[in-house]
């Protein structure tokens, strides 16, 4: 006969702080809330108007999404090339590049975005075709020039905070320059620019709201047509509610693992 001593104790959700979780509560109550309107056919009307405007609010916040992801994309890879300017042995070029950084890290974010609305234009000839330049690449362009600037900073002080004994070490052991710096340096630069790398996309796409300003049709401007059209203040509240939401379903995780992210490199 087994004994039942020898078995392995099954833990109890609550061990696993999941159902003590605020957000995870919050959540089930709001189904259980969804569910009893839907069976006792009491629905408050702003809250079915608002089910059938969630697809295009969904819709809008992908674009967001989108431009999010390509602007930091482009401003990661620049900012890469300009952090690297910023160590060069030429004064020239760091002075340069020092002054890229600085242009670009203290101007207004809704300033950079009008600047490229306005100085790019809304169409590109190349010989005898014409392609469009929509409002949304210019948005990507106005938070690539902030995120490189801000990536050119995390690189060089990452770079900066390797020790130097690392370098001579690897030296005194016929590593060339090259090797140190892939096989030694930038696998913890790597490590130390993901934390700051994440805070600036979530806080890049937090910015992408003001891409309705310009005409981009993001979650904001569906926000304000859904207002505009069934003009009603409950649903006006609940839209926007709804927003903060959604930016903060998509946000709060990255900054959830940012935090995880630091707290690991902390211990090692």
């Amino acid at each position: 006969m087994a004994n039942d001593a020898a078995l392995p104790a099954i833990a109890p959700p609550w061990r696993f702080g999941l159902a003590r979780s605020p957000w995870l509560l919050a959540g089930l109550a709001s189904l259980a809330l969804l569910a009893f309107w839907s069976a006792t056919g009491t629905t408050p009307q702003a809250v079915a108007l608002l089910w059938k405007w969630l697809p295009a609010l969904l819709r809008g916040l992908w674009v967001n999404i989108e431009i999010s992801v390509l602007a930091v994309a482009l401003g990661t890879i620049v900012g890469l090339v300009v952090g690297a300017l910023l160590l060069s042995p030429a004064a020239l070029v760091r002075r340069i590049a020092r002054l890229y950084v600085q242009a670009f890290r203290n101007v207004p974010l809704l300033v950079l975005i009008y600047f490229t609305t306005y100085v790019f234009p809304f169409e590109v000839q190349l010989w005898q075709w014409r392609f469009p330049f929509p409002d949304w690449l210019k948005v990507v362009l106005g938070l690539a020039l902030p995120t490189s600037a801000n990536v050119a900073e995390i690189f060089r002080g990452a770079i900066q905070s390797i020790p130097s004994a690392q370098w001579e070490a690897a030296q005194s052991l016929a590593f060339r320059r090259r090797q140190v710096l892939r096989l030694i340096v930038l696998p913890q630069c790597l490590r130390r620019m993901l934390p700051p790398w994440m805070n600036l996309y979530a806080s890049i796409t937090m910015s992408t709201s003001l891409a309705s300003l310009v005409g981009v049709h993001d979650v904001v401007d569906m926000a304000q047509i859904a207002s505009n059209t069934v003009v009603r203040t409950d649903f006006t509240i609940l839209v926007y509610f709804t927003l903060l939401a959604l930016f903060f379903a998509y946000c709060y995780p990255i900054a959830r693992a940012t935090r995880a992210l630091e707290r690991r490199h902390e211990r090692h």
